[in-house]
C-alpha cells in the first residue's frame, strides 16, 4: 500500500522530459478526461491483459515480418498479403496483432481443463497460448500444399464421437486431411491429431512443429529426437508422439531460417538429433513417405497432462453421453440451425469444467458478466448440474464488503450472481441453500452501498457509480447496464431471503429496488427531454450511439420493463437504423466488429414484443457462424473473420441456445409463452419440431409444433410443480390461442390480413 504515496507522476514526468519526450502524466490525463471521474482508473486485469496481448504483439512485429519466407499460420499469410482483402497496413503500428481472422475451434472432453484450438487451416495448438502442430504435403519434384496458404479448404465440426475438427485441402494432385480431436482415459487425456497425405507422384507427408499460433509467436528453444519411442521432446517437458517412426526428422533455429526452407534446400545437417535455438522459434519436420500409390497416415499424439501431484483434481474428463444426458434437445428443419445448436450445447458444456470460461484461448479466464449468461444457458437446456457445481466458487470471489469480484470496476456482477442463484431457484426448483443467506445479504448491501447520492438533481443521482462495466460500451461512466442489473439483484436477493426465512432484510431489499427503478426512471426521463426522444443512451450523459445495446438489459434478459416498452423499442429503432452492418449489429466502440451475441440481444427484445424482425436477425447470426460453427466475439465487415476477443466465444453459444430456446417456450411474468419465434418457413416442410425437455419457472416442459394443412398444433407435455401457468401460444403469422389449464393441446389457424 505504500507504494501509492511515492510521487510516481512527478517522477515519471521529470523523467521524460529531460530525454526530451512527451509528458506520460498529462497524456493519461487527457485520456481520463473523455471518461467520467472515478476513483478507480482502468481494472488492473485489463491492464494485465493488454500488456500480455501487446507484448506478443511486440513479438510478432519483430519476428514476422522481416521472415515472410517462413511458413507462417493462416492470420498471418493474409493479413500481410497487400493483394489480400485481409491485408493491414503495419506502419506506425508498433505493435502486430490477428485483427482479421481471430478464428479457432476448441476441441476436448467434457470437464477436462485442457482446451486445444484448431485454426481454419487445421494448424492445432494443443496448449493454452503454446506451440503448434501443422501438416503439409510436399512432392520431390517441388510442388507443395501448405494448408495456411491455400484460399479454399473445407473445414467442419463432427460431432459423432465427440468434437473432431476435420480440415482437408488439395491442389497439384496433392491432398492433405487433419482430424483434430482430444481422446480420454483413465489415465490422461490426449491431443491427436490423423494426418493423412497424398501425392501422384513420390513426395512427403510432413508434420511440422511451429513455434507460434493464432495469435502469434510462441517460444520453443530446445528439440530433442527419440528415436527409440518415434517423438519429439520439446523444451525439455512436453511430448509429440507419432504412431509410426518417421523416415526422416529435420530440425532448423531462427538464424538458419525457417525448416521449411530446409525441406526445400537439404543440407548436411539434416540429421541431427537435436537443436537449440537461443532466439527461441526452432522449428521442426518429421517426414512419412508418399511413394505414389497408397496415401501416408500417422497420428500425431500429445499428452495434455504433465504429472498429478496428490490432491490434483482429476482432468481426464468425462465421456460426451454422460455430460449431455437429459438436455433440451432441438427438432427443426433448418440443418444449419440444428447443427449450429448441438455444437453450441458442446460448447457450453466444454468450457464449464469447473469455473466457466467464455472462450478456450483469449477469454480463458472468469468473468461472472458471461458466466452468467453461460450458466443461464445450461440451466434453460437442463443440464443443471454443471451449474450447481459452479455457484459455490462464485462465493470463493466475494470479498468481506460483499462484492463480486471478477474485475475491479465492473459493477454489474453482483446483480448479475444475485439473479442467477434466483435463476436457479426458480428453474429446477430447489430452495435456495441455507449457506447462501451470508453472501445473498452481502450482495445485496453492496449494491445499496454503492450508489450514489440520490436526493441530487444529477442525471446520475441514485444512480450506481461510474465505472467500466461491460468494457465494450466505452470509457468509465454511469451505465445504465449496471443500474438495470442492480435492480434485478436486488429483487432477486429480496426472493432468496424471503425463502430462507428473513422477510425483514428481503422487503428492505425490495424497498431499495423500488428506489433504484425510480432513480433510473428519472433519470430516463431527463434523458428523453435532452435527446427528444425516449430511446436509452449507454449513460445519462452519452447522446444516442451504439452503446445503447447496453440499456436492453432492461427488456432482456431481465424483463424488468414491459414487452412493448416505448423506451425498449425505440432503443432497438435506433440500433437497428445506425448501428447494423450486413444484417449484424456493429458496436462501435473497441470491438469494431459485427457481434453476433450482441445481434440476438436486439432479437430478443424483438422476440419478445412480437415484432417479427427477430428473425433475420436471427439467420444473419446463423450465416455468420464459422465453418465449424463458430462465433468469434466480433466479426470483421468486410473478411467475416474475427477481429476482436477470443475466436470461440461462448457467451455467443450461449445466447444462441438462449434465443432457439424462448423462440419455443418463454416465462411472461405468470405466463407461458409458446412458439413465438418459429420462423413461417420451418412449417412449410410440414415436419414435426420439437424443444425440450427444457426447465421452467413453473416445470419442466416439452414443446412440439405439427404443421398441418391450413392449421397448426402446438403440443406440450409438462410435469407442472404446482396448479400450471396460463400458456398463450404466439406461433407467428398465426391466431394468438390461450389454453385452459387442463388441455396439452392448442391448434390456430392462420391469422388473415388486416
Amino acid at each position: 500500500m505504500w507504494l501509492r504515496w511515492l510521487p510516481w507522476r512527478m517522477v515519471l514526468r521529470n523523467l521524460a522530459q529531460s530525454r526530451g519526450l512527451i509528458d506520460p502524466t498529462a497524456i493519461l490525463a487527457r485520456l481520463e478526461s473523455f471518461a467520467q471521474p472515478v476513483e478507480l482508473k482502468e481494472p488492473l486485469e485489463l491492464l494485465r491483459a493488454g500488456v500480455v496481448f501487446h507484448a506478443r504483439g511486440l513479438m510478432n512485429a519483430g519476428a514476422i515480418q522481416h521472415n515472410l519466407d517462413w511458413v507462417w499460420p493462416y492470420w498471418v499469410e493474409r493479413q500481410y498479403d497487400p493483394l489480400d482483402e485481409s491485408f493491414v497496413p503495419r506502419a506506425f503500428s508498433i505493435t502486430h496483432i490477428n485483427l482479421t481472422h481471430r478464428n479457432w475451434t476448441a476441441i476436448g472432453i467434457p470437464d477436462c481443463e485442457e482446451l486445444p484450438i484448431v485454426d481454419p487451416r487445421g494448424l492445432v495448438t494443443p496448449f493454452w497460448d503454446g506451440w503448434s502442430i501443422d501438416g503439409w504435403v510436399i512432392a520431390e519434384d517441388g510442388r507443395e500444399l501448405l494448408p495456411s496458404r491455400e484460399t479454399t479448404v473445407d473445414q467442419y465440426l463432427d460431432l459423432q464421437d465427440g468434437m473432431t475438427v476435420v480440415t482437408r485441402c488439395g491442389s497439384q494432385g496433392l491432398a492433405f486431411t487433419s482430424r483434430a480431436e482430444v481422446h480420454g482415459g483413465d489415465s490422461e487425456p490426449c491431443c491427436v491429431v490423423r494426418m493423412r497425405g497424398e501425392c501422384d507422384g513420390p513426395g512427403w507427408l510432413v508434420v511440422a512443429l511451429r513455434p507460434y499460433n493464432p495469435e502469434g509467436v510462441s517460444f520453443i528453444k530446445e528439440l530433442e529426437r527419440q528415436p527409440e519411442a518415434a517423438a519429439l521432446v520439446i523444451d525439455g517437458e512436453r511430448q509429440l508422439r507419432f504412431s509410426a517412426r518417421p523416415e526422416r526428422v529435420v530440425f532448423s533455429t531462427y538464424r538458419n531460417g525457417d525448416v521449411y526452407q530446409s525441406l526445400r534446400y537439404p543440407s548436411e545437417t539434416d540429421e541431427s538429433t537435436s537443436v537449440d535455438c537461443n532466439v527461441g522459434m526452432a522449428t521442426a519436420a518429421a517426414l512419412f513417405r508418399i511413394d505414389g500409390g497408397p496415401d501416408a497416415a500417422v497420428d500425431v499424439s500429445v499428452p495434455l497432462l504433465k504429472s498429478r501431484r496428490r490432491g490434483q483434481r482429476n482432468s481426464a474428463g468425462v465421456s460426451w453421453t454422460s455430460a449431455l444426458q437429459g438436455y433440451s434437445r432441438l427438432h427443426v428443419p433448418d440443418g444449419r440451425v440444428q447443427k449450429l445448436y448441438d455444437i453450441a450445447v458442446r460448447s457450453l458444456v466444454l468450457h464449464s469444467p469447473h469455473e466457466v470460461y467464455p472462450g478456450p484461448y483469449t477469454y480463458k479466464r472468469f468473468w461472472f458478466r458471461d458466466a452468467a449468461f453461460i450458466l443461464d444457458a445450461l440451466l434453460c437446456v437442463g443440464l443443471t448440474t454443471r451449474v450447481s457445481r459452479a455457484i459455490p466458487l462464485f462465493f470463493d470471489r466475494q470479498t468481506r464488503a460483499g462484492f463480486f469480484h471478477s474485475q475491479e470496476g465492473e459493477w454489474d456482477s453482483n446483480g448479475e450472481v444475485l439473479w442467477l442463484l434466483k435463476r436457479y431457484c426458480d428453474l429446477t426448483g430447489h430452495a435456495p441453500d441455507p449457506d447462501w443467506r451470508t453472501p445473498v445479504t452481502r450482495g445485496g448491501r453492496w449494491i445499496r452501498g454503492m450508489r450514489t447520492r440520490a436526493s441530487g438533481t444529477e442525471p446520475h443521482a441514485g444512480l450506481m457509480p461510474p465505472g467500466f462495466s461491460a468494457e465494450h460500451l466505452g470509457p468509465s461512466d454511469y451505465y445504465y447496464w449496471d443500474d438495470f442489473w442492480s435492480v434485478a439483484g436486488l429483487r432477486s436477493a429480496a426472493g432468496l431471503l424471503q425463502a430462507l426465512g428473513d422477510g425483514e432484510t428481503a422487503q428492505d431489499f425490495d424497498r431499495e429496488a423500488d428506489d433504484l427503478q425510480a432513480c433510473i426512471d428519472e433519470s430516463l426521463k431527463k434523458v428523453a427531454a435532452r435527446l427528444g426522444r425516449p430511446g436509452m443512451p449507454a449513460s445519462p450523459y452519452r447522446r444516442m450511439d451504439s452503446g445503447a445495446i447496453g440499456s436492453l438489459a432492461a427488456g432482456y434478459p431481465l424483463r424488468l420493463f414491459p414487452e412493448r416498452d416505448v423506451r425498449l423499442l425505440d432503443t432497438v429503432r435506433y440500433l437497428l437504423e445506425s448501428s447494423f452492418v450486413h444484417g449484424g449489429f456493429f458496436l462501435d466502440m473497441i470491438h469494431s466488429g459485427i457481434n453476433a451475441y450482441l445481434t440476438l440481444h436486439v432479437a430478443q427484445v424483438l422476440l419478445r414484443a412480437g415484432d417479427m424482425r427477430c428473425l433475420p436477425l436471427a439467420r444473419t447470426v446463423a450465416d455468420l457462424a464459422s465453418p465449424t460453427g463458430q462465433w468469434p466475439e466480433a466479426i470483421h465487415p468486410r473478411t467475416l473473420g474475427g477481429c476482436m476477443g477470443d475466436g470461440h466465444h461462448v457467451w455467443a453459444a450461449a445466447e444462441w441456445v438462449l434465443y432457439l430456446r424462448n423462440s419455443f417456450l418463454r416465462e411472461e411474468g405468470n405466463k407461458l409463452i409458446l412458439a413465438s419465434g418459429i420462423p413461417p418457413a420451418w412449417l412449410e416442410t410440414r415436419a414435426t419440431l420439437s424443444f425440450g425437455p427444457a426447465p421452467t419457472q413453473f416445470g419442466e416442459v416439452i414443446v412440439e409444433v405439427l404443421p398441418r394443412r391450413d392449421s397448426v398444433e402446438v403440443r406440450w407435455q409438462a410435469k407442472w410443480r404446482a396448479e400450471p401457468p396460463e400458456i398463450e401460444v404466439r406461433l407467428p403469422e398465426h391466431a394468438r390461442a390461450t389454453a385452459a389449464a387442463s388441455e396439452e393441446s392448442v391448434v390456430v389457424e392462420r391469422a388473415t390480413a388486416a
